[in-house]
């Protein structure tokens, strides 16, 4: 009776791992309809057609304050991903660019240097009462890998722009910038909060959410 147990115990476990990540497929493909996020809606193979699994990504615009920017290609851009499991993003960047520290809740990220070179790194999580950072200067060529949901970064520290792909292992990966959901939610944190985690004024936290 305890063999059973244990046996059941293991597949439960098995399954709840399972469910964290997107299913595999039942089927050769499964267009996502145009009008809908729902993964168990397929367009109709009969209609399907080559597009439905090609997009262009031109090179983004980093004149922005970080002087870079995310250019995704999920199921959203790209309807034939859908229950595929797997996602891209363009990433380029101006001279000292920087794509802040975030995470991806639902991927693993694989990341290749196209052009240049970039400073990255990713923090893990507080095994044993410490936040332990990872970096690394990758040039062209390189590749890094970010495990799944841990706070990462990437900087390009030279005079000349930066092009990178981002491969992530989900078909909605999910992004949260770090600095954005703290000081920029809406509804925004309540200013007692943030003052007692960051330990400064009321007027710094105002100042912050007024900026993000």
């Amino acid at each position: 009776m305890k063999a059973i147990y244990f046996f059941v115990s293991l597949l439960a476990l098995a399954s709840s791992f399972a469910s964290v990540y997107d299913p595999n497929p039942l089927q050769d493909f499964c267009v996502a309809l145009n009008d809908t996020q729902n993964a168990s809606i397929c367009k109709d193979p009969k209609v399907v057609v080559a597009e439905d699994f090609f997009k262009h990504v031109d090179p983004g615009n980093v004149v922005n304050k970080l002087g870079s920017n995310v250019t995704p290609v999920s199921v959203n851009e790209l309807p034939g991903l859908n229950t595929l499991g797997i996602s891209l993003a363009r990433l380029d960047f101006a001279p000292k660019g920087l794509i802040p520290p975030h995470t991806h809740p639902r991927a693993i990220e694989i990341f290749t240097v196209v052009e240049g070179t970039l400073f990255v790194g990713f923090v893990t999580s507080n095994q044993n009462n410490t936040n332990h950072l990872f970096t690394i200067v990758r040039n062209k060529g390189d590749v890094f890998m970010f495990p799944i949901g841990l706070i990462h970064f990437q900087l390009n520290m030279g005079y000349g722009n930066v092009v990178a792909i981002s491969s992530l292992s989900s078909q909605n990966p999910g992004v949260i910038t770090v600095v954005n959901a703290v000081f920029g939610s809406t509804p925004p944190i309540s200013p007692e909060v943030l003052t007692k985690v960051f330990q400064v004024h009321k007027k710094v936290i105002n100042y912050l959410e007024k900026h993000i």
